[in-house]
């Protein structure tokens, strides 16, 4: 039992340092940048385009927060103003699929992804979204309420202060990757070991087959499913070391998760806002599923007509 858990630690050590290299500066940049004339003039530059999906210009505001940082600094910018409910649905849904941009994608893109691709998915996915409900709901017209949920924020003076909060915030989201980092790294070392993750992806087996994928890719869903892509990311390290996770099958299972990941705590932070969620989880749910299995079905068929030609070659080779 020793044994295990020094294992665990030690991987968890190593892919807390090796997530925390992209959190930590991402995380601080961001955060120094929110007091600079750099987000506002983003802000002002994105607002004309929110009528394209039945947004109001200030909606812009949560939007670009949201995408720099993370969904809560969305939710507080979205009670800053006054939305109707239709107005929260579509932010929530955008946000739901592109949020913490920077930090989801670049870490994400260490299992060999392009980030750039990761990034583009979520915002593809999120502008569609966006785009579709505004065209196809016409309900939602009535002021949201936003509970008891309330928007705060500490005032800041100086350079100085502004650099030592943009510290102070790294090291907490650093510090908060290696609280749910390491004991999973020692959960899943033991879980390993004791031959629980075999069953499991046999349990898996039929889901992960429909998605186009083999087995040994369960656990990085069940991970980016539960605590996010950010978080989720640790285990997919693991997983193309160690359970031999194809490069293909990675793919699928980022193009999965950027669609779907942390459905739980992503879909209930939500519920203050006065929207109805369950609609959220299933528009997120079924996009994901229907996304994969179309790019897995048109990564097969390429593979296939790849194979012919191949094989064709060799054959004219041969005479």
């Amino acid at each position: 039992m020793y044994g295990i858990l020094q294992r665990g630690l030690q991987q968890g050590l190593q892919v807390t340092w090796t997530l925390g290299k992209v959190i930590f500066p991402i995380t601080l940049l961001i955060t120094i940048l929110q007091y600079t004339p750099v987000l506002p003039w983003i802000i002002k530059q994105i607002s004309p385009v929110m009528g394209l999906f039945g947004l109001s210009g200030e909606a812009a505001v949560p939007l670009v927060l949201g995408n720099a940082l993370n969904l809560y600094a969305g939710i507080a910018a979205i009670v800053s103003f006054d939305f109707t409910v239709k107005e929260v649905f579509i932010m929530a849904m955008m946000l739901s699929f592109s949020h913490n941009l920077f930090i989801e994608s670049t870490v994400a893109s260490r299992v060999g992804v392009s980030a750039w691709l990761i990034g583009g998915i979520r915002l593809s996915l999120a502008v569609i979204a966006g785009i579709t409900i505004n065209l196809l709901w016409d309900g939602g017209t009535e002021q949201a309420q936003y509970g008891l949920i309330s928007s705060s924020e500490g005032a800041v003076n100086g350079w100085s202060e502004i650099a030592l909060q943009g510290v102070q915030t790294a090291l907490i989201a650093v510090g908060q990757l290696a609280l749910i980092v390491i004991p999973l790294m020692v959960i899943m070392q033991y879980l390993r070991e004791k031959g629980w993750l075999t069953k499991l992806s046999n349990g898996l087996a039929p889901f992960t087959k429909l998605l186009g994928m083999e087995r040994n890719t369960s656990m990085t869903l069940v991970a980016g499913l539960t605590i996010g892509l950010a978080y989720g990311a640790g285990l997919m390290i693991q997983a193309v070391k160690e359970d031999g996770v194809s490069r293909r099958d990675m793919y699928l299972a980022l193009i999965f998760l950027v669609s779907c990941h942390a459905v739980v705590e992503d879909t209930l932070i939500f519920i203050p806002l006065g929207i109805p969620i369950w609609p959220l989880l299933a528009i997120r749910l079924v996009t994901a599923i229907l996304l994969t299995m179309i790019v897995s079905i048109i990564w097969k068929r390429t593979d296939h007509v790849k194979g012919k030609e191949t094989a064709n070659e060799n054959s004219y080779n041969t005479f």
